[in-house]
């Protein structure tokens, strides 16, 4: 069996607490834009996705004239998009990291696995998330990619690619991924990742996240911690 040397993580509702603010500032962008009827939904159903992805979706489901869909009329939703999310980031009291992820991201550091964040942000917005938590010098993330760094967001294999690629990694079989979208379960199984574990601490349940085959589905983050150490202890017994 393959020793794994990485795990990847999502960011907002699997290490980051989220009180569903992703997903309103996006109806919020739809709706000032001119589509009142863009429900909350409708916008937690796309998270996970690349943002400018995510919009184009929706404007195909409510809008009648495609001629509108445009890369400029996507670009500007997107970037009122990231203007509320800047703000937020940057002045929201409550920004923090979910309970139990930097224990679980030492412990894996201690087992000799690298720790990495992916996430369906831009860089912009991830940067504000990283130095909210402290994330940024080191100690608990090793690598992290975004949306707008790779030619196409999850679940296309990009983003963990490129993680790989910084770290060294060259067998997908050696990493693991966890989130809590069906992106990221789907984002694993794309890149051929050993495990694609669900989490149901997000927006979506365990029945939603069943359907999308992830090779395990916890409720918490010590509960990958659990699955990781099971596995690594059955390599020492081979």
């Amino acid at each position: 069996m393959p020793q794994i040397k990485l795990a990847v993580f999502d960011m907002a509702g699997t290490t980051i607490h989220d009180e569903n603010s992703v997903a309103k500032a996006f109806q919020a962008a739809l709706n000032k834009h001119g589509y009142p009827l863009v429900s909350l939904q409708e916008a937690n159903e796309k998270m996970g996705y690349s943002k400018p992805q995510a919009i184009a979706e929706l404007l195909q489901i409510h809008e009648s004239d495609s001629s509108k869909i445009t890369e400029d009329f996507i670009s500007e939703i997107h970037s009122d998009f990231v203007q509320g999310m800047l703000e937020y980031y940057t002045t929201e009291p409550s920004i923090r990291a979910v309970a139990d992820a930097e224990e679980v991201f030492d412990r894996l550091h201690a087992l000799g696995i690298k720790v990495a964040l992916d996430t369906g942000f831009s860089r912009d917005i991830t940067d504000i998330i990283l130095s909210r938590v402290g994330w940024t010098e080191g100690r608990f993330v090793d690598a992290t990619a975004a949306s707008d760094e790779v030619p196409e967001g999850r679940p296309a294999p990009y983003m963990i690619r490129k993680i790989m690629a910084e770290l060294g990694i060259e067998d997908p079989k050696e990493v693991i991924k966890i989130g809590d979208t069906e992106v990221d379960v789907n984002e694993g199984h794309n890149t051929g990742c050993l495990m694609s574990i669900a989490v149901t601490s997000g927006i979506f349940s365990r029945a939603e996240l069943i359907p999308h085959h992830p090779t395990h589905l916890v409720e918490n983050l010590l509960e990958v911690l659990a699955i990781v150490e099971e596995y690594e202890q059955s390599l020492i017994q081979e």
